[in-house]
């Protein structure tokens, strides 16, 4: 594998959403503890949907203490919030609306902002929350990450100069299906992460997730996710493990 890290693979998705649901209420519950507030960073997409699902439903609504969770966006579509690719949109739907979470702690993107000033209002947002001092940068308490066929993760595409990015916490990108402007957390940020999840799903992904995993040089995006002082996790199903080999595959 190209980076110490956990694989957990589920029985199917049902099992999956369930473990995602697990890890995003126990990592919360240990933060308050230790922190006294729970800061994470979420994707979109249908993989991560089937997660957000269960906030709302029980034991999950009332364990997770939204009171002083902050949630955060790795990524979004510049596009208005009832636009049903707006990863925002999406996550009010399943679950911000219905759940106890103070409106001033859902940090979205701005989606319907020009890309570049989209970029810049949410690179502020993050330096007003973190107040990271010098030439530090945020650290999320948990991201959740999920990756594409092309081996793209957040809006990081291969081939893009966001790829190089080193110091801009936010970027403007063009790429993806659909083909628009989005916003994307970068490298920096991300690898900054106490806990970053990978999740994903689906036979489609399989001979990706396998190069990824597998093979030493990195040529997709997701792997240059290599936390500096977190844990990485991946949490698949069996479908997206199918071509791992058992040194791979493991719990």
């Amino acid at each position: 594998m190209y980076i110490d890290s956990k694989v957990i693979i589920t029985n199917n998705l049902s099992q999956f959403a369930k473990k995602g649901a697990d890890i995003f209420t126990s990592t919360a519950k240990d933060c308050i503890v230790k922190n006294g507030r729970f800061v994470v960073a979420i994707s979109g997409g249908s993989t991560p949907r089937s997660i957000h699902r269960l906030f709302v439903e029980e034991p999950y609504c009332s364990e997770i203490p939204w009171g002083i969770t902050h949630i955060f966006w790795v990524d979004d579509r510049c596009v208005p919030e009832n636009n049903q690719a707006s990863n925002y949109g999406g996550a009010k739907k399943d679950f911000l609306d219905r759940v106890p979470i103070p409106i001033e702690q859902i940090h979205h993107m701005p989606g319907e902002s020009p890309p570049e000033d989209g970029a810049l209002r949410y690179q502020e947002e993050l330096t007003n929350y973190f107040q990271p001092e010098g030439d530090e940068f945020p650290v999320f308490d948990l991201i959740f990450l999920g990756m594409g066929e092309d081996g793209h993760t957040a809006s990081l595409f291969p081939g893009h100069r966001a790829l190089e990015e080193s110091e801009r916490l936010v970027v403007a990108v063009k790429g993806g299906d659909p083909n628009v402007s989005r916003l994307t957390m970068t490298y920096p940020v991300l690898n900054r992460g106490k806990l970053i999840v990978f999740i994903v799903s689906g036979k489609k992904k399989a001979s990706t997730l396998k190069a990824v995993l597998e093979e030493g040089q990195a040529q997709f995006p997701a792997q240059k996710i290599q936390p500096l002082n977190g844990t990485l996790v991946w949490l698949l199903d069996q479908e997206a493990a199918s071509l791992l080999s058992k040194d791979s595959a493991h719990d």
